[in-house]
């Protein structure tokens, strides 16, 4: 399994490290020990030209997934699960509405991203938001115990 993690933002420091591991431990407890995932953190100027590029949608948003294993050359590169980019400037400031931590918050975005690269989507039904939200709760509570 290989976690790649490029960090182009310098408001908010991230233990790659720490990051690594929960993504590691996501991706164990979904079945994917052997996947490829590469996560990119960036600041909401670069966010928001991703998500107008690729989205079609103005401004920046808290977490993309662009995933790999879709279309007709998924099979080409089987482990290659995809690509999460989080917007640490979006992400600090729902942290801050929120009442928590920057990092939980963090960790809420990684689950989220990882689930949509495994094929979850919130935005198809109510149940089957339901169903991410069951998932990502589990997965999340998991994962703040490798701080703990």
């Amino acid at each position: 399994m290989s976690v790649l993690i490029t960090n182009h933002q310098s408001r908010f420091n991230v233990s790659q490290d720490s990051l690594r591991k929960k993504a590691q431990t996501i991706l164990n407890v979904l079945g994917c020990e052997n996947a490829e995932l590469s996560i990119l953190i960036v600041d909401d100027r670069e966010m928001a030209l991703y998500n107008q590029e690729y989205l079609n949608r103005e401004g920046p948003t808290n977490v993309i997934a662009f995933p790999m294993q879709e279309g007709e050359f998924a099979h080409v590169t089987p482990y290659l699960l995809g690509d999460v980019v989080l917007s640490l400037d979006t992400a600090g400031r729902e942290a801050e509405e929120m009442g928590i931590g920057l990092s939980l918050r963090v960790d809420e975005l990684l689950v989220h991203g990882i689930l949509h690269l495994m094929g979850y989507d919130h935005e198809n039904s109510e149940a089957e938001a339901r169903r991410m939200e069951e998932k990502s709760g589990a997965l999340t509570s998991l994962i703040r115990e490798i701080e703990a």
